[in-house]
């Protein structure tokens, strides 16, 4: 079983992520869960959303504790919040920074190999023109797991943001942009 958990800040959409990627495992075949954890969050407090995906059925009902990834949307939690708690050394951490894994490095206390950087918030003002790195996160998140087939999400979420945007088909498209962009920029030390 593969446990996300998303970082973020009200606003930039960590909910919103976990729920498309959610679903774009299951319309895949996999079995999921996919949820925010809700408390006094206003815009810009800091939040987290959690998947679940599995093979087989999903018997948990609690909160990610030990993640196999950790996606930062924002780097200014890692002054503010233990992101790392919980992630083996043999996990993902995965944060929307300009900055390289190796300068990142420098500032984290987690010993893990799996470091990864991609500039969301850039390909995200460039290609849907608002500071919303989440759908980037998604790409980036998939390139660095490879556990479900790229085209498969860009589909699914195509066809989902599709239906909640039918007469912008700008954003559709500034997204779909975003996540392939994101894909391709993901770096690792």
């Amino acid at each position: 079983m593969l446990e996300i958990r998303w970082h973020g800040r009200g606003g930039q959409g960590a909910k919103t992520a976990a729920l498309l990627l959610g679903e774009a495992a299951m319309q895949a075949g996999k079995h999921v869960q996919a949820f925010p954890e809700y408390g006094p969050e206003r815009m810009g407090a800091p939040v987290q959303s959690f998947d679940r995906i599995s093979d087989q059925p999903i018997t948990l009902h609690c909160s990610v504790t030990n993640p196999k990834a950790v996606v930062v949307l924002d780097p200014s939690l890692l002054d503010a919040v233990d992101v790392t708690a919980g992630l083996n050394e043999d996990g993902v951490l995965l944060i929307n920074t300009p900055k390289s894994p190796a300068e990142m490095r420098k500032s984290i206390p987690w010993k893990g190999k799996k470091l990864f950087t991609v500039d969301a918030s850039t390909i995200a003002l460039e290609t849907i023109k608002r500071n919303v790195p989440n759908t980037c996160m998604m790409g980036a998140l998939i390139k660095v797991t490879d556990f479900m087939d790229f085209n498969a999400l860009l589909e699914d979420t195509r066809n989902k943001l599709g239906k909640k945007f039918k007469n912008r088909p700008e954003i559709v498209e500034g997204n779909m942009n975003a996540i392939r962009r994101a894909y391709e920029e993901v770096k690792t030390q």
